[in-house]
């Protein structure tokens, strides 16, 4: 184990960050990286419980104790192995998870966890400066499509090609990622990572098809034709809406679209005026309090926006664990992001009832009408009498999402859904279509980048189980 002591001598310490009044002037990450000495102290911390929880809160299954220790006695290439074995991207998590190891950590008890999230990272960050050593296996002569480049889909895509197979990933938009590329803002994570992984994926046999909607430009049905097997990691891309009057008005719009936009611009695209959407000078109002509407939040400012408020439909969680809500369970408790710290008002309880324009642009939004609700049989109801408006020149939408999009080659192959609307599976990835799988969000829904990496592990396991007994067939049929 690391240190025996390590947790009675040495405090929590986070990485330091550049202060929001620099950090908003840049699209860049702002977070620090440790020294090696801060983090070996960091690690000598875990205390290797003789029943840890870490790994258990974590999806991906982690052994955090075991490098946690190689860390702390300076041996971060074995580090480096075994955080790889479970973790296809921890240069991704290390950044955007929210970690549930650290809320299963035991030390979270007294609310000091082991900054595992730093911890990975740095891992990550010494893979990336030695040399990321691509896996190659002898080839098992079998072909498999994987639809979709977020986490899940990259995540299967690498497990396939490392299990021996020939793999080419499809991708929509431009570029590799997904919602990793498009979703996430550069100051949380660099694309440059993506990259830089994508070059190992090749080195490994994954061939990348970008600028192909499939469903469109190819169908599923020729997929099958050309592949032993198609895995679906089209992600749940649908937004939910907000059907209240003046939804339709200039300057309300999906929160994916705003930041989708912004990556574009950081990554040097033009985006045409006519279809851009910019919070520079604007009253900027977000609508909902997740990790998209916080991206919004940090997006808008580094834009320039004359303020941004961000509401949300629930009440404000409690400052400490409730009773109900004891460890290792997540902490359901009022948390702030390193973009609300940049500058954001926040409001809890507030149901949106209307957008409308004014006296001068009557098309063009300019007040959010609202009001005060509670919660009543799981639901929200308004107050009477506590009506608000607030003014709003950009409204943005940033409520969840519905699930994969029923159009495309989920209508084609008529794959069967679940209650939620997404495409139901077995364990092992299958679809209700023979040779299809499906992974990531599209099955289980919208959820963690760390829960798609290992629905990605997940169904590549099913696959190559899948692949092999129907190699035994055709040599039992010969």
């Amino acid at each position: 184990m690391a240190d025996p002591r390590g947790f009675l001598k040495t405090k929590r310490k986070k990485p330091e960050e550049h202060a929001a009044s620099e950090r908003v002037k840049t699209w860049g990450e702002f977070v620090i990286e440790p020294q090696e000495s801060d983090l070996r102290a960091q690690a000598s911390r875990c205390m290797d419980c003789g029943i840890p929880f870490c790994h258990q809160g974590c999806p991906l299954g982690n052994v955090v104790p075991e490098f946690n220790d190689l860390v702390w006695r300076g041996r971060l290439p074995d580090a480096v192995r075994v955080l790889h074995a479970t973790n296809n991207f921890p240069e991704v998590t290390g950044r955007v998870c929210p970690a549930p190891c650290e809320a299963s950590c035991v030390l979270n008890i007294d609310n000091v966890p082991v900054t595992i999230k730093d911890i990975e990272r740095t891992i990550a960050r010494s893979a990336f400066d030695g040399a990321l050593d691509p896996i190659v296996t002898p080839r098992s002569g079998r072909r498999v499509a994987v639809v979709g480049s977020g986490p899940a889909g990259l995540a299967a895509a690498q497990q396939l090609a490392r299990d021996g197979h020939d793999v080419v990933v499809y991708e929509r938009d431009d570029r590799v990622g997904g919602l990793l590329r498009y979703g996430i803002p550069d100051f949380k994570m660099e694309k440059g990572i993506i990259d830089r992984r994508m070059d190992q994926m090749r080195a490994e046999g994954v061939t990348f098809e970008v600028g192909v909607d499939v469903g469109v430009t190819v169908t599923g049905r020729e997929l099958l034709e050309r592949f032993d097997a198609v895995v679906l990691c089209l992600g749940a891309r649908v937004p939910r809406d907000l059907p209240v009057p003046g939804r339709d008005l200039e300057g309300v719009a999906f929160a994916m679209d705003f930041l989708a936009q912004q990556n574009a611009r950081v990554a040097g695209d033009v985006v045409p005026d006519a279809r851009a959407i910019l919070a520079g000078g604007k009253h900027v109002v977000v609508i909902g309090g997740g990790d998209t509407g916080s991206d919004c939040v940090g997006t808008s400012i580094r834009q320039g926006a004359a303020s941004v408020t961000q509401l949300e439909l629930m009440p404000k969680p409690p400052l400490v664990r409730m009773p109900d809500n004891p460890w290792p369970a997540w902490p359901l408790v009022f948390r702030t992001s390193s973009s609300q710290e940049e500058g954001c008002a926040r409001d809890f309880s507030v149901m949106t009832t209307a957008f409308a324009g004014g006296p001068s642009a009557p098309r063009r939004v300019a007040k959010l009408v609202a009001v005060r609700a509670e919660l009543s049989g799981g639901s929200a109801k308004p107050i009477p009498g506590s009506e608000l408006e607030i003014p709003c020149d950009l409204a943005l939408l940033a409520m969840g999402f519905t699930g994969p999009e029923p159009k495309g080659i989920v209508a084609e192959l008529g794959l069967r859904l679940d209650a939620r609307g997404n495409v139901a599976t077995d364990i092992a990835g299958a679809t209700s279509a023979p040779r299809v799988f499906a992974a990531g969000d599209a099955s289980r829904g919208q959820s963690l980048v760390v829960w798609a990496i290992a629905d990605g592990r997940r169904v590549a396991a099913g696959v190559s189980r899948w692949l092999a007994r129907a190699e035994g067939r055709l040599r039992a049929t010969g």
